[in-house]
């Protein structure tokens, strides 16, 4: 079904599409030896002009579990385009080496363009403060496994009446941004937001939301919000996304999650976040079963797995 496609942001696949996914990404974690072995002789691209951690080691992980070999850089300064070399060049040549090229660059757009010019599917692994569906299909995988209940059949029923707090940079952060984009295609979810005026949601993402009628309330204020959420989102403020290092110092402390703020959340809340965390999360919060940060990015391998297999043909 997936075959050769690539992903560039959460609408290019439909829900029944990944509600295909998140099937396989259960099933493989259940037996760890399906599908193992599937990708023997096949090649993975990484190609990371930002840092990274979880998404590019997860990557690698679920291609190689998948039997597969990976081959790429994790710093453009090791690679051509240190040197000048175009994007659509660096595209043309990792495709003519890889069976599918797996992409994050600083600049939204990216990874559209480099779609048009790869004949071998792409996969957005975050452009700029943009998209980042892979981190979609983990959070959403994430909600599925934590919140669902064991009748529902799709993630539409598990998401169904359920309120989702994103709070920190929701202006520039793109995994905030590519899964409210993805919930809005659901009915019945709630969503808050949750941050300093500065770092509001960008319009864009509110008036898709009002365009699809899906309720959500802005405000400035995690105490008052913490009580109603069924999932909370945190972020990091992005240092790296201000262009004033003075308007970044003044805003990184403005929220910061304690176990004094979670005595106020429900029982069954879970808090998600795409890492990495720098002081937004107290680290007692860690000890707290409702904090689900480091399973969620170990769903990300098993999501990662299944989106590998499906692109690749190999199911």
């Amino acid at each position: 079904m997936l075959k050769g496609r690539s992903l560039i942001e959460p609408g290019n696949f439909t829900i029944e599409e990944m509600d295909a996914l998140f099937s396989l990404a259960e099933r493989i974690e259940e037996d760890p030896a399906y599908l193992r072995e599937s990708c023997r002789g096949r090649l993975l691209a990484t190609l990371f002009f930002e840092p990274s951690t979880r998404t590019r080691l997860s990557f690698e992980a679920a291609m190689q579990r998948l039997g597969g070999s990976c081959l790429g850089f994790a710093d453009p300064g090791s690679s051509s385009a240190s040197k000048g070399e175009s994007l659509a060049d660096t595209i043309r040549m990792a495709a003519s080496y890889a069976d599918a090229i797996v992409m994050r660059n600083p600049k939204e757009g990216a990874a559209l363009l480099a779609s048009r010019y790869s004949p071998v599917p792409v996969i957005n692994a975050g452009d700029g403060g943009h998209h980042h569906p892979t981190q979609t299909l983990t959070d959403l995988l994430t909600i599925k496994r934590l919140r669902g209940k064991p009748g529902d059949k799709s993630l539409r029923d598990s998401v169904k009446g359920l309120t989702v707090g994103f709070c920190g940079d929701l202006k520039f952060g793109r995994t905030v941004h590519s899964l409210a984009k993805a919930l809005a295609r659901y009915e019945g979810v709630k969503l808050v937001f949750v941050s300093p005026p500065e770092l509001r949601a960008p319009e864009y993402v509110t008036r898709l939301l009002q365009r699809e009628k899906i309720e959500y309330l802005e405000t400035t204020s995690l105490e008052d919000a913490m009580p109603g959420l069924d999932v909370l989102y945190m972020t990091r403020v992005q240092r790296e996304r201000f262009f004033n290092e003075e308007d970044y110092i003044r805003l990184k402390d403005t929220y910061v999650l304690s176990l004094e703020k979670m005595e106020t959340a429900k029982k069954e809340l879970i808090v998600l976040h795409p890492l990495p965390r720098v002081n937004e999360i107290a680290i007692e919060v860690d000890a707290d079963p409702r904090a689900a940060y480091f399973k969620q990015a170990k769903y990300g391998m098993y999501v990662r797995m299944a989106l590998l297999a499906s692109i690749m043909g190999v199911i």
